[in-house]
């Protein structure tokens, strides 16, 4: 007759920690377990030997990001999100970390959080790894009661953030108001962030995009939400002395892992502008709708536009085309080029363009063109001739590239 194994995990627990603390007794080694967005919920007590990575996510209750990179690159991160077995991962000296096993806390198809235990002591055996097993089936109980917790805090959080991007929280002290309502402290310095995505954003699809804004160090990530196929982000930015470049890094690094790690097609992103008072997160919204707006109408111009600021003269296309169609100006030299182009069948709109695009760099815009510099030359001469115009002539110039831009905003416009 077979006896039942005793498992030592069966017991009620009044806390996560004081659970950590059992498995580092049954299992001889210092015990830490993340959520799965790997913030810290608990660790066993330690001696000294201890690796300077898991010292970290102590102090910062939460896993370094350079040490979840490196997991991740390692296939240790990939693998427990696939696996329900214990997972080892060796030595990686570079980011302070030592050998630990690590294991996934699933309930069904979700993982929940981790266990991951450090083997200082001695490296855990087969048996030890089926406890380890036990241990993980018995945490998912405190995390799914601590997942039910979170999930209404972020119904209630997207619930605000629609409030305030569609203006029924229009004043700054109400902004404010709303935020310590939620629990959530307000950024000082802020940006809005939308990212568009090829399709509509599944269950799946936001779980995975929450994954990486909940374990980015670059900037905080105060509030999210999704509309269709949008991502929509209110970043709280740590660098007063260059917002800007930390906001187009972080767009630059997300649109990466998105690629990297979950195979996400991204179709483009955008930030509004930066500002301190609360009342104008509405603002910084629209601004960043606009700079997706103006990037699906002008692809190459703006391939490597991500900011309201950075987009120049294209933020005011809508004004400067509304005044044209008001007063019935239209531009006498692009006129005769553009008659000049359908009568011969040439291109010298989009050789004018072009020039002025590349910042009259011969060698950039006849390579744009697929053209020798020389017949570069001969059609700026020519443009010159037919146009009546002077391109030493900077307010001619300027003049002539805005409405070329307006010509094909127009034409945008309709289509």
């Amino acid at each position: 007759m077979s006896i039942k194994q005793h498992d030592p995990f069966q017991s009620n627990f009044d806390s996560l920690d004081e659970f950590a603390d059992h498995i580092s007794d049954v299992l001889k080694c210092p015990i830490t377990i993340e959520d799965a967005n790997h913030r810290l919920l608990a660790y066993s007590t330690h001696q000294d030997e201890i690796d300077p990575a898991r010292i970290s996510t102590i102090i910062g209750r939460r896993v370094p990001e350079k040490v979840i990179n490196n997991l991740w690159k390692q296939g240790a991160i990939p693998a427990l999100l696939q696996s329900r077995e214990p997972i080892r991962v060796e030595n990686i000296n570079e980011i302070g970390l030592g050998n630990r096993v690590a294991i996934s806390i699933w309930k069904n198809d979700e993982v929940l959080g981790f266990i991951w235990a450090l083997e200082v002591y001695h490296k855990l055996q087969d048996s030890e790894l089926i406890l380890l097993k036990s241990a993980a089936k018995a945490a998912k109980h405190k995390l799914l009661q601590l997942q039910i917790r979170k999930n209404k805090k972020e119904e209630r959080s997207q619930e605000l953030f629609w409030k305030i991007l569609t203006n029924h929280v229009k004043e700054s002290d109400d902004v404010h108001m709303q935020f310590q309502q939620v629990q959530l402290t307000p950024p000082t310095l802020f940006s809005v962030l939308v990212f568009r995505f090829d399709q509509e954003i599944t269950d799946d699809m936001e779980r995975k995009l929450s994954y990486l804004l909940q374990t980015t160090q670059q900037v905080q990530v105060s509030l999210y939400t999704t509309d269709f196929n949008k991502l929509i982000l209110l970043i709280s930015l740590k660098n007063r002395t260059q917002p800007l470049q930390q906001c187009e890094n972080f767009i630059e690094h997300f649109t990466k892992q998105t690629v990297e790690r979950f195979n996400l097609s991204l179709a483009d992103a955008s930030s509004g502008n930066i500002y301190e008072s609360l009342d104008c997160i509405s603002k910084s919204y629209k601004e960043a709708l606009t700079v997706l707006s103006i990037k699906k109408r002008f692809p190459k111009e703006t391939q490597s536009i991500y900011t309201y600021q950075s987009l120049g003269i294209y933020q005011f296309l809508d004004v400067l085309l509304e005044k044209r169609q008001r007063d019935g100006f239209t531009n006498q030299t692009v006129e005769k080029l553009v008659s000049y182009d359908r009568k011969h069948q040439s291109n010298l709109v989009e050789t004018i363009e072009i020039f002025l695009d590349r910042d009259q760099n011969l060698h950039e815009a006849a390579k744009a063109l697929n053209i020798h510099i020389n017949t570069l030359n001969y059609r700026l001469k020519r443009i010159q001739e037919i146009g009546e115009l002077n391109l030493k002539n900077p307010n001619q110039k300027i003049t002539l590239y805005l409405d070329i831009k307006l010509a094909r905003y127009a034409e945008s416009l309709h289509l």
